[in-house]
């Protein structure tokens, strides 16, 4: 049904159930059966399957067992040949003190072939388990789930996504045997025995049995497109077990942030300063004004501490060793940090954020949220600070990290969500002076100034190149023009609009027809291709940030030369405030002159919008590919 398609998921199975032991108490167990038909090269990516398995500080841990997969080909005769997968395609992956990677590669990938791979998922984590997807971006032939539940151990049922399905309800009796451990006295002594019970209860199931799952086609700004596939999460809701109370696990946001303040790794670690008091002394000393007083020990902590790129809410090193050392988790550079601030008088808080990596956490749980920043609250208004980046500023978030809001833990018992998306525009505002000889040579300098985000990304781009490497990053962004002179201003200064300047020799994009000369106004700066180009998008747009970028073009006509034609004002906008459009265009003496303005005024816009959104660029983007026409005189 999708001939496009690299690949197809022929069958996906999840099975679950939960299992007794006298160490972990109840626990589950999910089978997971998977069958992938890969069609082209570019499917290769599906050859590749990783499982996240946390372990936590008191040694529990999720595993996987019982791994067996293979890939099936035809052989030139028209025989079927299997590879079987060996040890040598199997990888861990450490991601952070809490997590690792378990991954596995298939072995002998062709065009055309099969990939079978089994496996059993054991948590001791009951209360938060995987999400079980039935959509990706290839498309799913069957998909199907089995999720037993005891009767003593309920759960909630969250479903996402667009593609309705049903769950099917059904509860049968199951009979289970466990060992456990006895204590009898012989002879005086205490001997503990193995025994064998067996125990006798209902279980809660639900079946989902889908068939022919579209795929999901991504685009540019997207996010995390997981967050909007066809899926369900079973949330704990709570407990009753035979000679037990009643334990509820319907738990709200400050109940989440109270168990996860009273960590030793986490609420603990921020009232330790002696290890820092030293150095940071003498930086503020004297120092009266909140605002300076922030960025002070926000760029000290940012030069003492480097990220090692390990994720967590919850410190890998501790505060202190990893001050010491110079490195460490997120946890262990922004918890210092925010210690930092309440040291210095700041009203600074840690504020819990979930990547879009990691989805949004759609019901209280600790374990939907995986990095951690630092706000500070001055006058009512909150500043965000995030260490790990070395080119951050306050209330620049690296764009993986600006999803939906953040939790701010104010103390053990009460917390508040603050927004992560900037209230200002990102600017981009460029200048350009164009020359038309009478050679029709093009010869032009561009005057630049980034601001926000577009500021952070041009640090990013271009702090450690050299002067060849970042003239060709700036060519391979424009149509047919050489670029020389690059001079930049404020790159490795933070806290400032980031500059910059070049000139540049754009003769091959203006055409010369007879007597005439064809040109776009905007010449390398103009759109050419419509970023949504689905009949139907069902997910919303992220942009990741509101943005703004102005462009004012100056072009000095060619002696013997006088416009013939150009095109029309024009400016057009999105419902609601979302975005707008601005073109115009005169001349004035000898010289065209064109100003450009567009805004993208929301950061996220719902998918009822996406048609609205693909007509404007679509207007657009004819509009700045039309021509300026000039004729002899």
């Amino acid at each position: 049904t999708e001939p496009d398609a690299n690949a197809a998921i022929l069958y996906r199975e999840y099975k679950t159930k939960f299992m007794y032991s006298e160490a972990l108490g109840f626990y589950s167990e999910t089978e997971i059966l998977e069958r992938i038909k890969i069609y082209k090269k570019d499917g290769f990516e599906w050859g590749t399957k990783g499982e996240g398995l946390y372990q936590s500080s008191n040694g529990r841990k999720e595993e996987m067992r019982g791994l067996k997969a293979y890939t099936y080909s035809l052989s030139a005769n028209g025989k079927i040949e299997s590879e079987k997968l060996k040890s040598d395609g199997i990888f861990d992956e450490k991601s952070s003190k809490y997590r690792r990677l378990k991954k596995f590669t298939m072995p002998n990938l062709t065009e055309g072939c099969v990939i079978e791979y089994r496996y059993t998922l054991v948590s001791p984590f009951i209360q938060s388990l995987n999400t079980y997807k039935f959509q990706e971006s290839i498309p799913i032939k069957k998909a199907y789930l089995r999720f037993a539940a005891p009767e003593y151990i309920n759960y909630k049922k969250h479903q996402r996504g667009w593609v309705p399905f049903k769950i099917e309800k059904d509860s049968k009796e199951r009979s289970m045997r466990y060992r456990y451990t006895s204590s009898a006295i012989a002879t005086g002594d205490v001997i503990d025995r193995a025994q064998t019970g067996e125990i006798t209860f209902q279980e809660d199931i639900s079946v989902v049995n889908m068939t022919n799952v579209s795929s999901v086609k991504e685009e540019k700004y997207t996010g995390n497109i997981d967050n909007y596939l066809a899926s369900l999460k079973f949330e704990l809701a709570y407990t009753k077990f035979p000679s037990a109370p009643y334990k509820s696990y319907s738990t709200t946001w400050d109940d989440v942030s109270e168990t996860i303040y009273q960590s030793s790794s986490f609420g603990g670690q921020i009232e330790r300063v002696n290890y820092f008091k030293s150095e940071l002394d003498p930086l503020i000393e004297g120092v009266t004004n909140p605002e300076e007083k922030m960025m002070r020990i926000f760029e000290f902590a940012k030069s003492k501490m480097t990220w090692n790129s390990i994720y967590g809410i919850f410190t890998d090193e501790g505060v202190k060793d990893a001050y010491k050392k110079g490195s460490g988790n997120v946890a262990d550079l922004n918890l210092s940090l925010t210690g930092m601030f309440r040291y210095a008088g700041l009203n600074a808080n840690p504020v819990l954020v979930s990547t879009k990596a990691n989805g949004i956490p759609i019901f209280p749980t600790r374990n939907g949220f995986n990095y951690v920043i630092s706000g500070v609250v001055i006058d009512g208004s909150v500043y965000l600070f995030d260490a790990t980046n070395k080119v951050g500023e306050v209330n620049i978030l690296e764009e993986g990290l600006l999803n939906w809001q953040g939790r701010m833990i104010l103390n053990e018992k009460t917390s508040s969500w603050v927004p992560l998306l900037p209230k200002k525009h990102a600017m981009q505002n460029t200048m350009l002076n164009v020359q038309i000889a009478n050679d029709l040579s093009v010869l032009g300098v561009s005057k630049n100034r980034s601001t926000g985000h577009y500021a952070m990304e041009m640090r990013d781009a271009y702090k450690d190149l050299n002067s060849d490497a970042i003239r060709k990053r700036l060519e391979s962004n424009m149509d047919e023009t050489e670029v020389e002179n690059v001079v930049f201003e404020n790159l490795e200064v933070l806290h400032k609009p980031v500059g910059y300047s070049y000139s540049f020799d754009a003769t091959a994009a203006m055409e010369s027809i007879g007597d005439k000369l064809y040109l776009s106004p905007l010449w390398f700066l103009k759109t050419i291709e419509n970023p949504f180009k689905l009949n139907e998008r069902k997910y919303p747009v992220d942009y990741g940030y509101k943005r703004k970028d102005r462009y004012l073009v100056s072009i000095l006509i060619p002696e013997g030369y006088s416009v013939e034609s150009m095109p029309e004002n024009t400016n057009f906008a999105l419902e609601r405030g979302l975005g707008s459009y601005k073109y115009k265009i005169f001349t004035s003496g000898n010289k065209v002159q064109l100003t450009v303005e567009l805004a993208i005024n929301e950061a996220v816009m719902p998918a009822e919008d996406y048609g609205g959104l693909k007509r404007f660029f679509e207007l657009l983007i004819a509009k700045e590919n039309e021509k300026v026409v000039l004729s002899k005189t």
